[in-house]
């Protein structure tokens, strides 16, 4: 069959009509007008920041909780609320949002912010102790309150907390503007890796976000189905279900808005003209092997080796294969890579891990007089795993790799 043209391929598939009204309140950039079972949070934070409006320094926050409790969206509706109070009372307030995923740099963050005030910053290069004097120019220029949101800080972290210190005790060096910080984080112990001081000065006020129960999600999914879909497209048991499996998932709203979301654009893609209960377990599916495939994506290199080993054992006829088995195999791939061999009992650990993230599915078992080994099984979608696994350009090479199988060895 002759390809169509461009313009008649996306013709068609524009006649069908859309079952959704506006796809991107389903998103985590969507901030609600409301926010349901969140007013405690959003009250606490908000006497906490009430004293930017009256020209002073608010006392810098860590937010807390698990992922899809609602930490970004209280933080950015209750900043997008204290921007519009700023300008009514003609009091300068700014707040900037910076998720340190992204901006995982002192460098980097330093830089975001001072462009944010009109300094240009080249992305590497300066010194950052310069960048940070740009930054305490531009917003000392007026007088002004700039709140920063730093969302998933612990990854920032990760990197060292010199860039929290300094931020921390900025306003020492100002005489015009106050700066004051929040941290969001999924993670409750993160700060035990802070400098004692970072720690005490960032934490002076902690707010806690507990998880959703299934009664709260579906709240949320009625709130934004309503403005996100056509009317009475959605079947009476989609809501329900999607609020199950979040709610097995910790009480994460975020999942549920993506199941939400993704059985809408299943059934779309079906052309069907309504959402079914069929479609939100499909989207449960894909969600789930999507997930998956970003973990093994960012698997260290010898965790990624010994879980492509299995699946070369597996190429080769071998379903439930041992330890031994794959050892043996991780040797040869890590010989063909040139990659340090590490010793067969940190291999049997990296299996474990990997058993502990559902990549791979490890149970012990007796081998009689030859003593106990494990006996591995892969539990995820074998094609795109080992797309995804050949994408690292070390393991690339490994495409067409065959092992030489030799006599089973046993731990």
């Amino acid at each position: 069959m002759e390809n169509k043209s461009l313009g008649g391929l996306f013709e068609d598939l524009l006649q069908s009509e859309s079952l959704f009204k506006n796809k991107e309140v389903l998103r985590p950039s969507y901030t609600p007008a409301t926010l349901p079972h969140r007013t405690e949070q959003v009250n606490n934070l908000a006497t906490i920041l009430v004293s930017a409006l009256r020209g002073d320094t608010p006392s810098n926050i860590l937010i807390y909780g698990k992922t899809g409790t609602g930490k970004t969206a209280v933080a950015r509706y209750v900043g997008i609320e204290l921007e519009r109070k700023s300008e009514d009372l003609d009091v300068p307030c700014s707040v900037l949002y910076l998720n340190c995923e992204v901006i995982d740099t002192q460098y980097r963050l330093l830089a975001n912010l001072a462009k944010q005030f009109g300094e240009d910053i080249p992305m590497t290069g300066w010194p950052t102790d310069q960048v940070f004097s740009k930054f305490k120019e531009a917003i000392d220029s007026k007088k002004q309150v700039i709140m920063i949101i730093l969302d998933e800080i612990d990854k920032l972290v990760k990197k060292g907390d010199d860039v929290l210190y300094n931020l921390s005790r900025i306003n020492t060096d100002l005489k015009n503007a106050k700066l004051s910080m929040i941290g969001i984080s999924n993670d409750l112990k993160f700060t035990d890796f802070l400098d004692p001081r970072v720690k005490s000065s960032l934490g002076e006020e902690e707010i806690i976000f507990p998880p959703y129960d299934a009664e709260q999600i579906s709240d949320i999914l009625k709130q934004r189905a309503a403005i996100a879909y056509k009317e009475d497209v959605l079947d009476e048991m989609v809501i329900p279900l999607c609020s199950a499996f979040a709610a097995q998932e910790h009480g994460d709203a975020r999942r549920a808005l993506d199941l939400l979301r993704v059985a809408g654009e299943l059934a779309e893609r079906d052309n069907q003209g309504h959402v079914a209960e069929e479609n939100v377990r499909r989207a449960q599916e894909k969600i789930e092997i999507d997930r998956i495939v970003e973990v093994v994506r960012t698997l260290p290199t010898q965790s990624k080796l010994s879980l492509y080993s299995v699946m070369v054992l597996r190429d080769n006829g071998h379903r439930n294969v041992t330890t031994g088995e794959v050892y043996n195999v991780y040797r040869q791939l890590c010989l063909s890579v040139d990659m340090d061999i590490l010793t067969q009992r940190r291999v049997t650990d990296l299996i474990s891990e990997l058993d502990m993230l559902g990549i791979l599915n490890a149970v012990v078992v007796s081998k009689g007089r030859y003593g106990r080994t494990k006996e591995i099984v892969l539990s995820v979608p074998i094609e795109s795993t080992r797309r995804v696994l050949l994408e690292d350009y070390r393991l690339g090479m490994l495409a067409d790799f065959k092992p030489v199988i030799t006599a089973q060895m046993h731990l």
